[in-house]
Formats: C-alpha cells, structure tokens, sequence
C-alpha cells in the first residue's frame, strides 16, 4: 500500500472532510457495537425472566463476595511466605509467590467488577423503567434510534467521501496530464494514445474506487470490528482471547492473495489498453475501415482483446470472491473457538476448563449470548474488509501505473542555467549531428535517422529539403523545435547551442506546418488564435489574410467564427493546411517549417501556400520539406538541400546542386516528366 500513501499531497486540502469523515465513522461504530449491546437486556427479560436491577444487584453480591474470598487467600498466602522465608525454600516461595500474583490478579477483576455494576445501579439504573414490557419496548425504541442515526451519519460520511474523492481525483488528473505535456515527442509516442487512454480513464476510475473505500468502509469497518472486539473483552477477555487463534492464519491468507491480486491487477489493465487500442485505431481510420471492407476484422480483433480482457477479470473476480468467504469461514471459527468453551462453562457451572481459569466467576446465559453476539457482530466487517482488501489491492496496482507514468523524465534534458536565446537573426547549424529514434525495448536497435550531419544554413534563406522516404528529412526539421535532442553533435542558432536554451523561448520562435494538421474542435479563429493566445482581432484578420483562409472562410455564414468539428473534418485538407498556416503566421516566427504542408492538398490550395512564401520569407529563416518542386516552389527558394540516408548529399542554389547532384537530377527530371504528362 505505499503507492496509496503517494496520494497524500492530494488528499491533504481535503483533510477537513477526511477528519469528519473519519469522526463520522468512529460514531457510526459505536453505534453498530451499542446496537449489538442491547442483546444483552433483551435476553435477561424476554428469556430469563430477570430485571436488570436484580442482575446487577446479584453482580455485585457475586463481585463482593469473590473479593473477600481473594482477599483472605491473599493473607493466607502472605502468612505461608513469611514462613517459607525462614526455611529459605526458594522453590516453594516461587510457587506461592506464584498463587500469590494470580490471587492478586483475580482480587482485582473482582474489584473492578464490582466498581462497574456498583457504577450502573447508582448513575444508571435509577433512570430505567423497572416495568419489564415497558424496559424492553424502551430497549427497541433506542435500537431503533440507533440505528436510524447509524444510517443518517453513514449517508453525511458516504457524501464527505465521495465529494473528497471527486476533488483529488480532479488533482491527480490535472498533475497527470501536467506531466504527460512536459514529456518529449518520442516518448509520447511509444507509449501510444490507447495506452495513455488507459491511464486517465480505466486506472483513474480504478484509484477513485479505493480511494473510496480507504475513506469510507476502510475507516468504518475495522472501527466496528474493534468496537465489537472490545465489547467481548469486557465481557469475557480470556474468551475473546482465545478467539483470536485464527489471526495468523487470516493474515497468510491475505498476503497471498494480495500477491495475486496485484499480478492479476497488471495483466488487466493492461489488457485494457489493448482493449482501447482495438477501439480507438478504427474509429481514427474509419475511412480506411469502409474503403478496404475491413469491419469484420476490426470486430474480430475487439473480440479477442475483449476476450482476453474477460478472462483476466474473471480471474480477479475468482480471488475476490474467495477472499471473502474466506475470512467470514475464518472469523466464524473464531466465533466457534471463543463461543464453545463459553457454552461448556455455562452449561457444567465451571470456571475453568482442564484446569485453565476462562472465567473470572461464573458465566450467564446473557453473558454468553451477549459474548456470542459481539463475536459474531465481527463476521460482516471481517467479510467487507475482505472485500476492501481486494479492491484495495487493485487500486495500488493503478496507482503504482499513474505515479510511475507520472514519474517519467523527458529524453530531453532541461540545462538548469539556461541561456537568453535572441530573436534569430544570424545561422542554424548543424555540427556532426547524429540521431537514433527511441525504442519500447533495450533489445530493439533501429538505424540511424541522421549520421553525422554538418550543415549551416544563413538566416533569410528559404531552403527545400528534399529526398526519398526515411532519408531524415521531417528529423532534421524537428530538431529546431526540440521535438527531440540529438545522440551526438549539436545544433545551434546564431552559434547558441539550444539545448541550453529555454525550450518555451526557443519554440516561441518558430513556427511549424506539419502534414497531419489536425485541429482543434473550435472555431476557425480560434484555431488560428492557437499560435498567439493573446493576439488581437485585427491581427488573426490579418493572419488568414495572409494564409489565403479568407477566400473560403467568407464563403461561410458564421465568418471566421465557424466551427471546424473534430479534427477539422469539416474544412478540407487544403483549407485545414492554410488554416494551421495562418496560426504559424500570426506568431511571426523566426523560423518558419512546412513539413510536407503540401503534400496531401489540391492544386490550388499548393499554389496559393506557396504563393504566400514570397511574403512571408521576408525577415525569417523558412525550410520547407517536400517531394515536389514545382515552379512556385522554384522562385521562391533560395536552397536545395538533399537528403539521403540519414545524410547530407548535396547544399547550394537548386541551379548548382542540379549541376553537381546526380541523385537531385534523377527526382527533378522525374517530377518534370511528371507534370508534362
């Protein structure tokens, strides 16, 4: 359970309501305990025909008379010592110094029996009824009573609780998510969007449920098993004691299932992940699933994960249903081992059983009935704490997967004294730069994205980064922003190396156009307001004006504020493009990436993003990652860059790397013949 006690930040500014919550439970077992008490009254005069002024004048008689029978063994034995002393036989003053302590020892329970019931007929019994019907119809009024306020203060503590819980919860999520956004890309992405699905919804939900518990029935119910605990004690502590041989074996019980519980916990939630995956991947790709007829397998394969899933919770529930049955059988036989000797003594008028004292005086059948319903008021707590135990064991488990995602650290590393990186105005270099994507396990070793690349572009320039598939392209564009930080080698801007810079400041200065925009589910100015938060009206007018959004944004009834739907559905590939071009431009960025921006749009909506490269290059560094040169492209770029490999092949004017470069020659001759076609 230490992954619990990680929760305490959490559930400390709710620790008003834990402590009334807490308080609350207190009472309500006391009440459960004085519910249970009142066997004891109906017993003495619905079955045995006695008033409770006679049971305790006859008590008292019992308790005085036992306190002069030990008080004259007491001197008898004081006598034989003082003898012994004087024949110095050690081993006999050890055996009657022996009686002596054990005659003490009775001396006492009998005086403090006596002091008890000597109590209750001066300061209670006065205020009873002495008619017996009308004591017990009052002994039903106030089990009524009780319990009526036993189930108003559960409903006030249940409501404590939940309230307490939905607000933790509320922190646990928001700092999860608040660690989950400071994370890298690379990490983010081999964990997966099912899997992180998982964490903030099935695991959350799993620690809310023991949070619960542990404020709830983990707090009332072992409070009532020691209410009802202490309640035999004082009826009959050797009894009670001698109940308790079950304990040891109770406790090798819940350890192994809580061994179990937990290996079954982790093999659940993770199945629930695929569960997730097996949902969320066809919904993301519905297009793809109606084009290529694929529902079939996409049922199969929810159906074997929830198979799977099915046959780890069962698992679970098997366990949990043993553990309750369990304990409650066990607590039972404490009950049996505690009630069995009482019986004997009341039924033969013994004290004492082969020789061994069970019995301070003389037992009752009250006494016993009384001892027997104490005892048995431990079943229901012992079988709901089994319960608890359980579902508490599952709740670790899901809190030991939140705080460990939660204690995951960036692959990029933060400099503690960070340097102050200008507004670029100077290079970007590239200085035998080396980079290899992260892995889900050591074992698996991918090649390299980039190798050794070294590379200086000046700023002002607009360079096209070109080459096959996986040559490093989109890599060597992501290594500006920081999306991820090179093995070896460094990058620079204005001769700053920006793994010591501020990353906020550094992506501040940089704006990005990938090929999967995606927007957000607002509004279209909204959306472009995304790159500059506090941008005002005039200048996100400005920004679609330039990104060419006006020319489909007038042609819409709601204007600028139309909704764009999840994802941007609503708007085209090309209008979502130029909208996510209109955010990078409103941040007036220094540097300016388009990575693939173009490659999934139609022909007009290309020529009106590059259209607008001729103004917007002004005054930044632009890099356009592309497959296509068109002419538009041509005179607006002032680089070529080819890449093959993870290498640098070729940099210069797209004239002389056309000249030098057989393998740009090769792709530009290929897109001519292309478009002449």
């Amino acid at each position: 359970m230490d992954s619990l006690a990680r929760l305490i930040p959490f559930v400390w500014p709710q620790r008003r309501r834990m402590v009334i919550s807490i308080s609350l439970g207190c009472v309500i077992a006391l009440l459960w305990a004085g519910a249970l008490l009142l066997v004891f009254p109906v017993v003495k005069i619905m079955l045995e025909n006695q008033n409770i002024d006679d049971y305790v004048a006859t008590k008292i008689q019992v308790a005085q008379l036992e306190a002069r029978k030990q008080s004259d063994r007491l001197g008898i034995f004081d006598a034989e010592l003082v003898q012994l002393r004087a024949t110095a036989d050690a081993e006999q003053i050890a055996r009657t110094e022996a009686s002596r302590t054990h005659c003490v020892s009775e001396l006492n329970d009998a005086l403090r029996s006596e002091w008890r019931y000597t109590w209750l007929q001066t300061q209670l019994l006065p205020y009873l009824f002495k008619d017996r019907f009308t004591m017990l119809a009052a002994v039903m009024v106030l089990l009524l009573a009780l319990t009526g306020l036993k189930c108003g203060l559960s409903y006030f503590q249940e409501t404590l609780v939940s309230a307490s819980v939905e607000r933790t919860m509320q922190l646990v999520r928001e700092r999860l998510f608040r660690a989950t956004l400071k994370l890298d890309h690379q990490t983010l992405a081999l964990e997966t969007t099912p899997t992180l699905m998982s964490r903030f919804t099935f695991d959350l939900q799993q620690l809310a449920t023991g949070l619960t518990l542990l404020g709830s029935k983990a707090v009332v119910e072992p409070l009532k098993v020691v209410a009802c605990i202490t309640g035999a004690f004082c009826v009959n502590w050797r009894l009670t004691a001698l109940s308790f041989a079950c304990v040891p074996l109770a406790a090798l019980l819940f350890g192994q299932l809580g061994r179990r519980l937990k290996r079954a916990s982790v093999r659940q939630m993770e199945s629930m992940s695929r569960v997730y995956r097996a949902l969320i991947e066809p919904l993301q790709s519905f297009t793809s699933v109606l084009a290529f007829r694929n529902e079939r397998l996409h049922r199969r394969r929810l159906a074997r994960e929830s198979k799977d899933y099915y046959d780890k919770a069962m698992k679970i529930v098997r366990i949990d249903a043993l553990s309750s049955p369990s304990v409650e059988f066990l607590a039972m036989v404490g009950v049996f081992i505690g009630s069995l000797p009482g019986a004997y003594l009341v039924l033969r008028g013994q004290t004492s059983i082969w020789g061994i004292r069970l019995a301070a005086y003389q037992m009752e059948g009250s006494e016993l009935a009384l001892l027997y319903t104490m005892l048995a008021g431990v079943l229901d707590p012992a079988r709901r704490i089994a319960s608890i135990f359980s579902k508490l064991k599952k709740s670790a488990t899901a809190c030991e997967r939140v705080f460990g995602w939660m204690d995951r650290t960036s692959l990029l590393h933060v400099a503690h004294d960070t340097v102050e990186l200008p507004r670029h105005q100077q290079s970007i270099e590239f200085d035998r730069v080396t980079f290899r994507y992260a892995t889900a396990t050591p074992d698996e070793n991918r090649p390299a994205a980039l190798n050794d690349v070294s590379l200086t572009i000046p700023f002002g320039s607009t360079v096209a980064i070109v080459g096959g598939n996986g040559c490093g392209k989109s890599t060597l564009a992501g290594l500006l922003p920081r999306l991820f930080d090179p093995q070896h080698g460094t990058v620079r801007i204005d001769g700053i190396d920006i793994s010591r810079a501020d990353p906020r400041q550094l992506r501040g200065q940089i704006g990005m156009v990938t090929q999967d925009t995606l927007l957000f589910d607002c509004s279209i100015e909204d959306n472009i307001r995304y790159g500059k938060p506090l941008a005002t009206a005039a200048e996100v007018q400005d920004a679609a004006r330039r990104a060419h959004v006006l020319n489909f944004v007038q042609q819409m009834p709601d204007g600028l504020h139309t909704g764009v739907g999840d994802r941007g559905h609503r708007l085209s590939g090309g209008q979502r493009q130029r909208v996510a071009l209109a955010r990078a431009i409103l941040r007036n960025p220094a540097i300016l990436i388009l990575d693939e921006a173009t490659a999934a749009v139609d022909v007009q909506s290309e020529q009106l993003i590059h259209g607008s490269l001729e103004d917007l290059a002004c005054g930044r560094t632009t890099l356009i990652v592309t497959h296509a040169m068109t002419p538009v492209l041509l005179e607006q770029i002032s680089h070529v860059l080819v890449m093959e490999n993870g290498r640098v092949v070729a940099f210069g004017s797209h004239e002389i790397v056309l000249k030098t470069c057989p393998l740009y020659q090769r792709m530009f001759d290929a897109q001519v013949r292309r478009r002449v076609a």
